[in-house]
């Protein structure tokens, strides 16, 4: 073990405030689960476990950070891959405007254009479409670009090596714009995809077509104003001419629960409306039954523990996300694009049901009259694709701060 990056059990509890009985007992609830050192089998902490706990044990009730700046002109986005608009909904809070969007999914375009009639939705594959009439008429091109495998024709990869992958798509949409910044989204797992090989293809193409790319960072949602542990990968380009620093915005110090979300208070002026939601078979419901708030199998009683488990019973790792009822007091688990899957399960606190459609968009932060299309099961999966709209606020004013700061040294008075 590499002792920066890994704790013990005694060294874990100074750093949390806590005893060491009490990190054994969230090690044994799946609160705060430990690995074990290979030799000596003694409890160890990955330091990201730490300061991720630790963001949520310091709960400030009074939020010191301001991230909010207002557009010296008009900003203009055109987004990729924009699904339901969570990160449109965000960047048009922090006051850039939505020049144009693309998304290939029938059900999300027609969420875009019920909300937004005014929002020039275009549907489509991204591959048919030719983009370069927006060059000159945005200043930010972003999108949220599947994570995909590329090709290695060589120890650098070109542009003409991603071939085939929508991050070549994204790139060549770049490429044809050349707005003053780029901002592309992904999983954390982008970072070790294909052992980091991926990541570093998706920079060297960005270097190769004129944009230098600031060091990346992984965005924890939950530091912007979002009762949900979800985390976002966030790589930005700065177009070569252009030599004003970008800075990611700053993470707040309050932490939203799952109470924030859906009951009213700083993040909603109202509870949450009714609305349609998945129901669970009456087999699972009376296992879930038993499960009480931020519990999950481990809280079943043994025998029911092995039935409902099967095989995975006797398997290794915590596998806390089975058989799991979220808890008011925390933030949600990353939602998924369905509420009931086994190994994501997301079961509300006090009923025994899975988040209800308007519960799952209050978690992501979208406002109670954004509406969504398409059946039930479409509507969660718009839901749990998207980016938080709080989330897409704050990096928005991240690209206003550095708009700002490009055409004031551009035009000076």
């Amino acid at each position: 073990m590499v002792t920066k990056d890994y704790y013990s059990l005694s060294e874990a509890a100074k750093i949390l405030g806590k005893s060491k009985e009490t990190l054994r007992r969230w090690d044994r609830d799946g609160k705060l689960e430990a690995v074990r050192e290979p030799i000596s089998n003694y409890r160890v902490y990955k330091k990201t476990q730490l300061e991720m706990f630790s963001d949520l044990l310091s709960n400030d009730t009074e939020d010191k950070v301001d991230n909010s700046v207002i557009p010296l002109k008009d900003y203009r986005v055109l987004e990729l891959f924009a699904g339901a608009g969570g990160l449109a909904i965000g960047l048009e809070k922090a006051g850039i405007k939505c020049v144009a969007l693309n998304e290939i999914d029938k059900w999300a375009c027609q969420t875009l254009r019920e909300n937004r009639p005014d929002w020039n939705v275009l549907e489509g594959n991204i591959k048919s479409f030719d983009f370069s009439k927006y060059k000159d008429k945005v200043e930010i091109v972003t999108g949220g670009f599947p994570c995909q495998a590329f090709s290695y024709a060589g120890k650098r990869l070109g542009l003409e090596d991603a071939r085939g992958t929508l991050f070549y798509e994204f790139a060549r949409v770049v490429k044809e714009v050349s707005p003053p910044i780029c901002i592309g989204e992904n999983v954390k797992g982008l970072l070790s995809h294909e052992k980091g090989q991926t990541l570093q293809g998706m920079i060297s193409i960005l270097d190769e077509i004129g944009y230098n790319v600031m060091p990346v960072q992984v965005l924890k949602a939950i530091n912007y104003k979002v009762p949900q542990k979800r985390e976002r990968l966030i790589l930005v380009g700065i177009r070569k001419d252009i030599d004003i620093k970008y800075d990611y915005p700053k993470p707040h110090n309050k932490i939203y629960n799952l109470s924030d979300a859906l009951k009213k208070g700083e993040l909603y002026d109202n509870n949450v409306p009714k609305s349609e939601g998945s129901k669970y078979p009456d087999h699972k419901k009376e296992v879930l039954d038993l499960v009480p708030p931020k519990g999950y199998w481990r809280d079943l009683p043994v025998e029911i523990q092995k039935e409902f488990m099967g095989k995975s019973f006797y398997l290794g790792g915590g596998k806390t996300g089975i058989a799991r009822r979220i808890g008011w007091d925390e933030p949600c688990l990353t939602l998924t694009c369905s509420p009931a899957q086994k190994q994501t399960e997301r079961c509300h606190p006090d009923e025994t049901r899975p988040f209800t459609v308007r519960e799952y968009a209050r978690i992501q932060t979208f406002p109670d009259d954004w509406k969504f299309m398409g059946s039930i099961s479409q509507q969660y999966k718009q839901i749990g694709n998207a980016v938080p709209c709080n989330l897409g606020q704050e990096v928005g004013y991240s690209i206003v701060k550095f708009l700002n700061d490009y055409y004031s040294l551009s035009n000076p008075k």
